[in-house]
């Protein structure tokens, strides 16, 4: 066993070793996401007229609520390993319900649970297949996202319903805010939820659970971990914050469609792995996932201020999607050649 240097005699580190904290901070994705982040609102107050009033702020981030709360249970999830593709066939699952249970004459109060529980279902679902018949995340969620779509249809159809209790429909707009803030209330809730998530993550033994399962399962599982219970209630957790957003979504819009929310599980998994949560699983942060939700609803706005077309949106997600995904690697892939060269090369002689 060797002993530590004495700390006045040690050596100064070469250049090319471990970097100090400010440097390693410095190196991190999620801070060049939030450094991002501030890089758009400052172009857009300065370019833009609009952007920074507090209607303007209240609509853009009231844009991407329901994206950004399903992002929360992802961040979970990819985490430890997993991805759920399904979350936007079942917000719009759920939208359907919400939308079929009202015309049929239910209490809006009695819909609301008989919805999330649909979600907890879904959820169930999804980590009982991955978790007892052993099928990979990837490809039974998609596979239910096809299923909780066509549900979806079955449930409603393609007809719209609207005239919502205009007490819950005004709680969701992006016209009513909390007072003496911008934030809307569905914001609200979601700063609320994403307090508790990090929370969770990173002050739990849940949350270290979670990094361990996503870094080594096999490792995880020989360490105490119920590995296959923590991940069915990340899918459960999932599949219930979707219906959720589905309702949500429905009283914001004030309509009911069985293709409500399509194509946002691309934002979601865009927003996430944008924020610096590796796809392997293991690593990551809520705060890079939080930025990521929130330089994309941003940027959009952006855009759409600008005249862009809904087009050139999507093009600009998917490149940033990818630039989440490639860069760290890139990024780790140069670091480890630089320490290996570091590591190989002759000590200098001392003086």
């Amino acid at each position: 066993m060797t002993t530590a240097p004495d700390t006045k005699t040690a050596p100064a580190p070469r250049a090319g070793g471990n970097p100090s904290p400010v440097r390693s901070l410095a190196l991190r994705w999620d801070t060049a996401v939030g450094v991002l982040l501030v890089a758009v609102l400052v172009v857009g107050l300065g370019s833009t007229e609009g952007f920074g009033s507090a209607e303007n702020l209240a609509f853009a981030f009231n844009d991407i609520a329901e994206v950004a709360v399903i992002a929360l249970p992802m961040t979970l999830l990819v985490v430890a390993g997993q991805v759920d593709l399904s979350v936007a066939s079942m917000l719009g699952l759920g939208s359907a319900l919400t939308g079929a249970l009202w015309e049929a004459g239910w209490a809006f109060e009695m819909i609301v649970p008989v919805v999330l529980l649909a979600g907890v279902a879904g959820g169930l679902l999804n980590g009982w297949l991955v978790t007892k018949v052993g099928l990979p995340s990837l490809a039974v969620t998609i596979g239910t996202l096809a299923l909780y779509r066509g549900l979806a249809s079955v449930a409603l159809g393609s007809d719209a319903v609207t005239d919502f209790p205009q007490v819950y429909a005004d709680w969701a707009v992006d016209t009513t805010t909390v007072p003496g803030t911008f934030l809307t209330y569905p914001v609200l809730l979601f700063v609320i939820l994403a307090a508790v998530t990090a929370v969770v993550l990173h002050a739990t033994g849940l949350g270290r659970a979670l990094f361990a399962i996503g870094a080594q399962e096999e490792a995880a599982y020989f360490a105490g971990i119920r590995v296959k219970r923590i991940k069915l209630l990340l899918f459960v957790v999932t599949g219930l914050f979707s219906a959720f957003a589905g309702v949500v979504f429905t009283l914001r819009y004030g309509s009911a469609r069985a293709d409500n929310g399509l194509g946002f599980e691309m934002l979601v998994i865009a927003s996430v792995l944008l924020g610096g949560v590796d796809f392997d699983g293991g690593k990551g942060t809520l705060f890079g996932a939080v930025a990521g939700v929130l330089l994309i609803g941003l940027l959009r706005n952006l855009l759409t201020l600008n005249d862009i077309a809904n087009e050139v949106q999507v093009i600009v997600t998917g490149l940033l999607l990818v630039a989440s995904v490639l860069t760290p690697r890139v990024i780790a892939t140069v670091v480890e050649r630089r320490h290996r060269r570091a590591a190989n090369a002759p000590a200098s002689p001392s003086s």
